[in-house]
């Protein structure tokens, strides 16, 4: 008979033994900041000015943000501006132009980063500068000696995974309802006359990830469930899918959660697929009505009898700088923004009390 065998110097890797490299001194930036918050102005001032006068820096801005008349009539910040190479969204490649990102908001800037680039993500080192901070470890205050070392190449990273969602519509020339970046399909297969989309999502809710109504999952044709549905990756874990009853996964993980929103079958429960498993979801055609995907909170849109959706892990991580570690981040996170297993500390009990 044939034993297994195994190797006793087997050797785990640490995630902690992942770290930001450079072949070459970063030499531009892309900052992203949440717009319409006067909070931010200060710190992005701030930042940009040491990036492009301190650091020699290209930076690259979206349009929209110097729009910001707290910006643009800003006289003493138009020197800085000017400086400033800009970019409109889904208008115009950056994705072969920035060396790293840095975000200034909270954990939507991150998703928003990974949202604009379909392929390779630059570094993303993000600043805790909104509401939740799930995603962004690092505090502003010292962000200048921070920012050093990221240039410097010393930091750890974690690669949050992102899935693959193919959207194909059936007789799209019908619906009003379709997004114009869609690619036409017309290599003469069963497929030529439909409309195929396809997105990068990086499912915390991303992710927030996709969020379904009545559906069949077919993994492949293994399951079905007339249910509402979060698929996400293990960085989409602690949003919306921890809230409707799956675990919370490290996103060192390589894995895809689907986790069902009240099921009426109990014995539905969340479960975790590998990292590469190719899911299929079709609207039932028993369903009463049509179902909705969003993807990571944006780009809804309605999902139709016919239509399929394919989901996938992605080629393309997002490259997460971390503060200290990706473990170390992640148990801080739970704790500060989750506040995971934290309870009221009982009294002492006295020897008095001992009796009742």
């Amino acid at each position: 008979p044939i034993h297994p065998h195994f190797c006793p110097d087997l050797h785990i890797q640490d995630p902690a033994s992942q770290r930001l490299t450079w072949n070459k001194p970063p030499k531009s930036v892309l900052v992203i900041k949440k717009i319409r918050d006067a909070s931010l102005l200060q710190p992005f001032k701030e930042l940009c000015v040491f990036l492009t006068e301190v650091k020699h820096m290209i930076v690259y801005v979206e349009k929209k943000v110097l729009e910001d008349p707290a910006i643009s009539g800003d006289e003493n910040f138009a020197t800085t501006t000017k400086k400033f190479c800009t970019f409109r969204e889904d208008l115009d490649d950056i994705s072969n132009r920035v060396d790293f990102i840095i975000c200034l908001g909270g954990d939507g800037t991150l998703l928003y980063a990974s949202s604009l680039f379909q392929e390779s993500v630059p570094p993303v080192m993000a600043f805790h500068l909104g509401s939740l901070g799930f995603l962004t470890p690092f505090k502003f205050d010292t962000y200048q000696s921070q920012v050093n070392q990221i240039i410097e190449g010393n930091a750890a990273i974690v690669l949050r995974s992102r899935l693959k969602v193919r959207v194909l519509k059936e007789n799209w020339e019908k619906k009003a309802r379709v997004d114009e970046k869609g690619i036409i399909l017309t290599n003469g297969d069963i497929e030529g006359s439909r409309k195929a989309m396809q997105y990068q999502v990086m499912s915390p809710p991303l992710i927030r990830t996709l969020i379904f109504k009545v559906i069949d999952v077919y993994p492949p044709g293994r399951l079905k469930a007339l249910v509402r549905v979060i698929v996400s990756t293990p960085t989409g874990s602690t949003a919306y899918a921890v809230a409707a009853g799956a675990s919370m996964i490290h996103p060192n993980v390589p894995a895809i959660m689907i986790t069902p929103i009240c099921p009426h079958s109990l014995s539905f429960r969340p479960i975790v697929v590998p990292a590469g498993v190719e899911l299929k979801i079709m609207l039932s055609c028993d369903a009463r009505n049509t179902a909705w995907v969003s993807f990571d909170g944006r780009k809804r849109q309605e999902i139709c009898h016919g239509d399929s959706i394919t989901i996938t892990t992605s080629c393309f991580p997002v490259p997460s700088i971390c503060f200290r570690d990706p473990v170390n981040d992640w148990f801080e996170s739970l704790a500060q923004c989750l506040h995971w297993n934290v309870r009221k500390k009982q009294n002492y009990l006295g020897s008095e009390d001992e009796e009742f």
